[in-house]
């Protein structure tokens, strides 16, 4: 039974890296899901303060993830208009070109980073904003949703590495 544990928490933990990437799919709380089913339905047992301090990061960087385009975008002299044409941009790169046949890129990477990008801009635009200041605004959109990607994936390949290492380690 425990090998079965041990290759769910293992595809938990590939499934939690693509959800990084992946809008929609929660990685970083899936990445966790992995070292929780470890620590409760294996050997492998994790101290309490090791699971709360993982926890408390899988929190902060979720909440963190919805804030850091946004902030991205401000930061580069976006405006509201800017931020919803970042958000209205990803849904669209990521969910209806999909849905309608249309990868763009493997995997549709080019519709997730475009889409936000594009979106911010043309939100500006419709927001009556010139062309510099928009252009800047779509690569504040860009810096802020790769810093969020980039954090997200470092979360989950730092407990993949712990959950993967405990897993082989119990082996010997």
């Amino acid at each position: 039974m425990e090998y079965l544990i041990y290759l769910l928490a293992i595809v938990f933990i590939i499934v939690g890296i693509v959800g990084d990437v992946v809008p929609g799919l929660p990685g970083v709380p899936i990445s966790y899901a992995a070292m929780l089913l470890i620590h409760f339905f294996t050997g492998i047992n994790y101290s309490s303060e090791t699971l709360v301090i993982y926890g408390i990061i899988c929190v902060f960087i979720t909440i963190l993830d919805y804030f850091v385009p946004i902030w991205g975008t401000k930061k580069f002299g976006g405006t509201k208009a800017g931020v919803r044409g970042s958000t209205i941009g990803l849904v669209i790169g990521v969910v209806v070109l999909p849905i309608l046949g249309i990868v763009i890129g493997p995997f549709g990477l080019i519709g997730i980073l475009a889409g936000p990008f594009f979106g911010a801009y043309i939100g500006e635009k419709m927001g009556g904003v010139d062309d510099r200041l928009a252009w800047r605004s779509a690569f504040g959109s860009f810096v802020g949703f790769v810093a969020g990607t980039l954090l997200k994936v470092v979360y989950s390949i730092v407990v993949g590495f712990v959950v993967i290492k405990d897993i082989v380690v119990s082996f010997f």
